[in-house]
């Protein structure tokens, strides 16, 4: 039996309480107030709920008291009682729900709450998640102000049915307010008020949980099998974008490096078997140092490229571990040792000091569930922005769609960069914590889809969490207990449709020289054609010149490679019609500035017949304005070459107004005339064939030569 501890420095919930958790039978993260009451007396089956039938209560007028809870936040207040409940169709105690100040109540409590627009009450409900039975008194409250009892009890009874139902007498009484009266000395234990609704309705309103649509009948988790699980706990896994790596938390083995009870990072890679086929995971293999030490140890999240790990507490010289984030980058040596992600204002209220984080896909974002003072509950989702010094930003909350008064932990963010995953406390779930997936709405960090629950196929009545899925969106990872070799073990479940993240692309290729072909460590920037705003730096392996990037499909983007001594190049990966998952290589040839180079524009094209430049030729133009400017003794042949479409005459026409009009570009840029001659080739050399329009397409083009340097 394992004692419980409680480390400084643990940032993911499960690492403080791996001993209690092998105790209880608990998931690991499984130990907020709420997440250890009973499992629901009245649950209904999960479906989605037509919640425009239902008008809840949006602003409090007044209350007679309210539980304390958290030092900060909104949990037990009367702002809980709005909206649509939080806990039904699970029953018990709740941080989501009003709840007066004395546990055992006293015998005039009351709340009032107002609607965003005034109704006819044909129904008004109440939700009661806690000892159901104490409401003694409801008041319907009119345009005027005008009060109606529209219930009153004779006596209080418990009663099993967690809602009200009132149905006034009055079917055209038009409600603004309502007022609840609830008698808590009369049942004995806490008592708390989830929701106020009005409706139209005659029939009964019922409460469900919000769950993605189309759910299969059967959801199956696979063990992944003794190769990557033991008897000991597997739990946090992190596959990696391309879906070849997984990598995971192991406890209780020998052969960690602390001890056996102190968390290490194990790895299992997919093998490849007959045709290309995965044929399984490998053995699973110890990290080893410097990620692991004699401390706790988790990664959290890793780069597109699979080259940056981010880690779980920030590594002391001394060799011991603080509260924070670290990364740590694979080179052929092996992985560096974990430096610090200095995050503005990253304080931490929480009693246990837990985080928890994922990373964008592209790297410049971090999703972090942390408790801080402006949190509603126990812990919230918060995002941290890359700053152009490589610090982080103050954590900003996601806010109160994604965000309740109960725990959110355990976050992760899709390869598409919009769909987000996490587990909650706090939205109306299957028990002590479920998956859910919402939708970034828009291009800030604000604006979410409802959360929906991932439904009883892959929630429980536990814990559920730790979701992870690669760039395919095929299969997602994730830790249970149930089904396992001893402990919590790594599953792997199909995704269907419905909770699938957008498709995105993986783009892996090389930055080449031109001449040798050989490798070259080169800076590569992508951004979507037409929006230069959105421009993205990749990041690219120094010793092997490769890049690798996740991009969304249904978009079309340009890639530029650039280094010092090169021209830019830039290239075009159309995706506008792709809408599965795609992996791509692609090779980018960087052409070296030296007197004999041929640099092709690709991107200075004109339509068929025509010399005006195409919309995008200003860019690559003044690419060539500024390696101008920086080699003051530099002079250009330009070559203006057509397709072969019409007679030989107009073709050569046209080839020289091409040139003029870019050496013109050139000349309004303050480029001597001296440094700029011109040449034109009409058809005659063409670099592709001219049988189709994309053919020709890149026969119509524009290329440079350096005469002198």
């Amino acid at each position: 039996m394992h004692s419980q501890r409680n480390l400084f420095f643990s940032s993911l919930l499960f690492i403080s309480f791996t001993g209690l958790a092998q105790q209880s039978g608990l998931r690991p993260a499984a130990l907020s107030p709420a997440e250890s009451k009973p499992t629901a007396e009245v649950k209904a089956e999960p479906q989605r709920q037509a919640v425009s039938s239902v008008q809840w209560a949006s602003r409090v007028v007044g209350v007679s008291s309210e539980k304390k809870g958290e030092n900060y936040g909104e949990q037990y207040k009367a702002i809980q009682a709005l909206g649509r409940p939080n806990k039904l169709p699970d029953v018990g105690e709740s941080p989501c729900a009003w709840a007066p100040f004395y546990a055992d109540g006293t015998a005039d409590e009351w709340i009032q709450v107002g609607f965003a627009k005034p109704m006819r009450a044909r129904q008004i409900v109440v939700a009661e998640n806690v000892n159901p039975g104490s409401i003694v008194k409801v008041i319907a409250i009119d345009e005027k102000g005008a009060e109606h009892v529209v219930y009153e009890a004779t006596s209080i009874q418990p009663r099993t049915n967690p809602l009200l139902h009132i149905f006034p007498k009055d079917s055209a009484l038009v409600c603004q307010q309502v007022k609840v009266v609830i008698n808590g000395a009369a049942l004995k234990g806490l008592n708390q008020i989830d929701g106020i609704g009005l409706s139209e309705e005659v029939k009964p309103i019922t409460v469900n949980i919000v769950v993605s649509k189309d759910i299969p009948k059967e959801i199956k988790k696979e063990n992944l099998g003794k190769t990557v699980n033991s008897v000991g706990q597997e739990v946090a896994p992190v596959i990696s974008p391309d879906g070849r790596t997984l990598y995971f938390t192991r406890n209780f083995n020998k052969a960690n490096i602390g001890a056996s009870d102190r968390q290490d990072v194990w790895f299992s890679t997919l093998e490849s078997g007959v045709g290309g086929n995965s044929s399984g995971w490998s053995e699973a293999v110890n990290i080893g140092s410097p990620i692991n030490n004699a401390g706790d140890n988790a990664i959290s999240g890793m780069s597109a490229d699979g080259r940056t790990a981010y880690l779980i507490n920030v590594y002391r010289p001394d060799g011991g571990m603080i509260f924070g984030i670290s990364k740590s980058t694979r080179t052929k040596a092996g992985w560096s040792q974990p430096v610090e992600c200095r995050i503005a204002n990253n304080y931490n209220l929480h009693e246990k000091n837990q985080l928890e984080f994922c990373v964008s896909p592209d790297g410049r974002a971090i999703i972090l569930a942390v408790q801080r003072k402006d949190t509603r509950g126990d812990r919230d989702l918060y995002i941290s922005l890359q700053k152009s010094d490589n610090t982080w930003s103050e954590p900003v909350s996601l806010g109160g769609v994604i965000n309740s008064a109960d725990f959110e932990s355990s976050p992760f963010l899709a390869a598409d960069g919009r769909t987000l995953y996490f587990t909650s406390g706090g939205h109306p779930g299957l028990g002590n914590g479920d998956i859910f997936v919402s939708r970034r709405l828009d291009d800030s960090w604000g604006n979410w889809s409802e959360p929906e629950n991932l439904g009883p196929g892959i929630n429980t009545v536990e814990w559920d969490g730790y979701f992870t899925i690669p760039a395919s969106g095929d299969y997602a990872y994730l830790s249970s207990r149930g089904g396992s070799l001893g402990e919590d073990d790594i599953f792997r479940l199909k995704l269907y449709p419905a909770i699938k993240p957008d498709p995105v692309a993986i783009i892996t290729g090389t930055v080449l020289d031109s001449k040798s072909k050989k490798p070259v460590a080169s800076q590569v920037v992508s951004s979507v054609v037409g929006d230069q705003k959105g421009l993205e730096k990749v990041d690219y392996n120094p010793e092997s010149g490769e890049f690798k990037l996740i991009l969304p499909t249904q978009k079309t983007y340009l890639l530029t490679a650039s280094r010092e001594g090169y021209f830019p190049t830039t290239e075009t990966v159309d995706l506008s019609k792709d809408k599965r998952f795609r992996d791509i290589r692609k090779s980018i040839l960087l052409v070296k500035i030296e007197p004999g180079q041929k640099i092709t524009m690709r991107e200075v094209l004109f339509q068929q017949s025509q010399f005006a430049l195409l919309p995008g030729a200003d860019t690559e133009l003044d690419r060539v304005v500024e390696m101008l400017g920086k080699y003051p003794e530099m002079e250009l042949l330009i070559e203006g070459h057509t397709d072969n479409q019409g007679d030989w005459e107009p073709n050569m026409k046209l080839a020289e107004d091409r040139v003029r009009v870019v050496k013109e570009y050139l000349l309004n840029k303050g480029i001597a005339p001296t440094r700029i001659q011109t040449k034109a080739w009409g058809p005659s050399k063409p670099i592709a064939s001219n049988e189709t329009e994309e053919k020709r397409k890149l026969n119509r083009r524009v290329e440079f030569t350096i005469l002198k340097l």
